[in-house]
């Protein structure tokens, strides 16, 4: 098996390339796709990705990716990724996080995201501090 961060990487070139094929062509056809903060959002399938990517490159026409660091044990790679662009209605996208991906035969077989939007604006960490204490 070759190195699962080059599968990352070919995903990271396909969305700044805007290439919906070749970024479905990273996921296996039965990919399963979780994220554990919002367990709804779970789906099954890389024609669900292809719908959700078509919408996203046709929505932020100026979206850009980078891979900001990626670890690696056997078969899966720890990615930490920043998007950015504009939306169609004009806001900013900002989102970072981790995505922790299972490669099997070149292919992301599953996937678990932790990517959510930068708060741009936040009160501090002494007020961050306080509502997560259920102080405030």
């Amino acid at each position: 098996m070759s190195d699962p961060r080059l599968v990352i990487e070919r995903l990271v070139a396909a969305q700044n390339a805007h290439d919906i094929d070749a970024f479905v062509a990273c996921f296996a056809p039965d990919y399963a796709s979780e994220q554990p903060n919002w367990p709804s959002l779970a789906f099954t399938g890389s024609a669900q990705v292809r719908k959700n990517w078509s919408a996203i490159f046709g929505g932020v026409p100026d979206f850009r990716a980078a891979l900001l660091d990626a670890a690696v044990a056997g078969s899966t790679v720890w990615a930490e990724v920043e998007w950015t662009g504009t939306k169609a209605d004009g806001s900013r996208l900002h989102s970072r996080g981790v995505i922790i991906a299972t490669v099997a035969h070149e292919r992301i077989a599953a996937a678990r995201l932790y990517v959510s939007g930068v708060a741009e604006t936040t009160a501090g960490i002494d007020d961050a501090v306080k509502i997560m204490a259920g102080q405030r």
